[in-house]
């Protein structure tokens, strides 16, 4: 119950349902535990006594009706127990997830680019699942369950007391505390595969997730059923752990009524020897069967609470990673700024001990077109992203107009940066929606605008609802140079200071980079401009270059000085353009 403690805090907006679901479960327990074997001890006997012979029929009725009135209590209130204890859960569930969700959007680019993207997904969704499932049947059965048992224990001792069967009673209890033996047996090995069961539920979700993001690939290399088979050994692996589970879980049930059955045997024999009266004996017999019950729901909770802590370990490696980037305590104020970039003895590693930048001290003032090259690996990417704080650096600082962007409000760092991928992503929503990203508050007229200066507007006219066009999942219902040309727009209606190309154009045919290469030109006047560059074409308007080599910036200067003096960036520049 430790465990989960810390989460109870999700049950504040629901204490009304919860309240209520507690009161009903206490009902539902009372009605059960107590109601059962006293209406077995009160009432058959005052209708099938010689006695009562002579009774009216309407006190036979009414005597009667205390059945009714008992199911429709327990009914009544076992259902209001239930529906109010699933709406808590599923407000649970929502808050749940959208603190996981926000959580995973704080944490920094080399966190999440570290897991599977499978494995994140069935985190926030199946884990989640889990631990409401489990955090609902807390609130259910951790009400309903002891109330009843209480309530049968005590009509055990009332029917003890008022028939002189103390020492019967004594009896009758003697058997319950056996019953924590199978539950805690059954609880160790539970807790061992749950962890395990929902890791490889994990892995079934990053095999699902995979595939269909590679889809045009399988099928380009007749991956089919490499692929399939890959996806029945998850799940035969995750079937064999979850039918451990069941294995031990199932077999509680039965353990815990076999020591039930000892106990009524053993009740029964006391019984015979004491002399006890029938109606006394049944009513006994129901009362004891009533606490062996909740027990056994009791056992199948503790199980239940074993897979919500393996669901809950899961979901801690991403609620309780630390967020890094984060806004500071009293962060600088600044509106547009104008640019200028200096990387001072910047260090940046994703993981302790191998590090990807080393050393890095580089001015760039503003307004300056500045190209990164080296060899794949070099760091020229990570260099990039340490602009807009997509990570931190490890050791120095990366400044803006002196500032330091740690000093700087996320988002108005991000504010002044513009990014246009290699690879861009768009989201299932209209052209115009997506155009409008770079800057919401624009207007339509504006997202246009951006649209002819990315030479976007005569295909997106073209399309059968022009700018209300939904582009489908990650825009795969336009092509690469269409993607392409989107993000750029969304740069251009940005109107950043700072712009960061990947290798922008690369998706682009001749014609379209050449318009393109045009609107880049007057996009980038008057900006600082970092450009990744993998294919030395699209460096010719840098006004500065730096070479990185493993980490480190190598050398820096103009096309002409470094393909003089610097033997990494002829060799770069020569083999791809079959130079000397």
């Amino acid at each position: 119950m430790k465990r989960f403690r810390p989460y109870f805090h999700y049950l504040a907006s629901v204490r009304g349902p919860i309240a209520l679901a507690v009161l009903c479960g206490v009902l539902y327990g009372a009605a059960s535990g107590a109601g059962l074997p006293l209406l077995v001890k009160h009432v058959f006997p005052r209708i099938f006594s010689p006695d009562t012979s002579e009774v009216p029929l309407l006190q036979v009725a009414m005597v009667a009706a205390y059945i009714p009135f008992i199911f429709t209590l327990r009914a009544v209130s076992g259902y209001l127990n239930g529906y109010f204890t699933q709406f808590a859960g599923v407000r649970v569930l929502e808050a749940l997830r959208l603190d996981y969700f926000r959580k995973l959007q704080a944490l920094p680019l080399s966190f999440v680019q570290g897991k599977q993207t499978g494995d994140l997904m069935s985190r926030g969704l199946a884990d989640t699942q889990q631990l409401q499932f489990t955090l609902t049947l807390l609130a259910n059965d951790g009400i309903k369950q002891p109330a009843t048992l209480v309530s049968a224990l005590v009509a055990v001792a009332y029917l003890a007391v008022t028939s002189e069967g103390v020492l019967l009673a004594l009896v009758c209890l003697a058997a319950v505390p056996l019953t924590v033996f199978p539950v805690r047996f059954v609880g160790r090995k539970v807790i061992r595969r749950a962890a395990q069961v929902q890791g490889q539920l994990g892995s079934v979700s990053s095999h699902f997730s995979e595939n269909l993001a590679a889809a045009r690939e399988v099928r380009a290399f007749g991956l089919e059923e490499r692929e399939t088979s890959r996806f029945a050994e998850a799940c035969r692996a995750l079937i064999t752990s979850q039918m451990k589970i069941v294995k031990y879980a199932q077999a509680l049930t039965p353990a815990i009524e076999v020591i039930s059955a000892v106990g009524i045997a053993v009740t029964l024999v006391y019984a015979y020897r004491g002399g006890l009266a029938l109606e006394t004996f049944i009513a006994l017999i129901t009362a004891l069967y009533a606490s062996y019950e909740p027990v056994k729901k009791l056992g199948a909770l503790s199980n239940e609470l074993k897979r919500g802590t393996a669901a809950l370990d899961r979901l801690e490696v991403v609620l309780n990673e630390p967020v890094t980037l984060a806004d500071p305590a009293t962060p600088a104020l600044v509106g547009r700024l104008r640019g200028a970039l200096s990387f001072r003895d910047v260090a940046f590693a994703y993981q302790p001990g191998h590090p990807v930048l080393e050393g890095v001290n580089v001015e760039i003032p503003a307004g300056t077109v500045c190209a990164l090259v080296g060899p794949s690996g070099a760091g020229k990417s990570s260099f990039a992203n340490l602009v807009p704080r997509f990570h931190d650096v490890t050791a120095g600082a990366v400044l803006i107009d002196g500032l330091d962007v740690r000093a700087l409000r996320l988002s108005d760092l991000r504010r002044n940066v513009a990014v246009v991928p290699q690879d861009p992503v768009l989201f299932n929503d209209s052209i115009l929606a997506n155009i409008l990203l770079g800057r919401p508050g624009a207007t339509r007229a504006e997202a246009e605008t951006a649209a002819r200066d990315a030479s976007a507007h005569d295909f997106i006219t073209g399309m059968p609802q022009g700018y209300d066009t939904r582009v489908g999942e990650r825009g795969a219902a336009l092509s690469g140079g269409q993607r392409q040309r989107i993000a750029l727009a969304r740069a251009f209606l940005r109107d950043a200071p700072i712009l960061i190309l990947d290798e922008a154009t690369s998706a682009l045919d001749g014609d379209s980079e050449a318009a393109i290469q045009a609107a880049l030109k007057k996009l980038m006047a008057g900006r600082t401009v970092l450009i990744i560059a993998h294919r030395f074409s699209t460096i010719r308007d840098a006004t500065k270059i730096l070479v990185f080599d493993a980490g480190r910036l190598a050398a820096a200067g103009s096309h002409a000085e470094l393909h003089a003096a610097n033997a990494l960036y002829r060799s770069l520049h020569d083999r791809q353009t079959g130079g000397a």
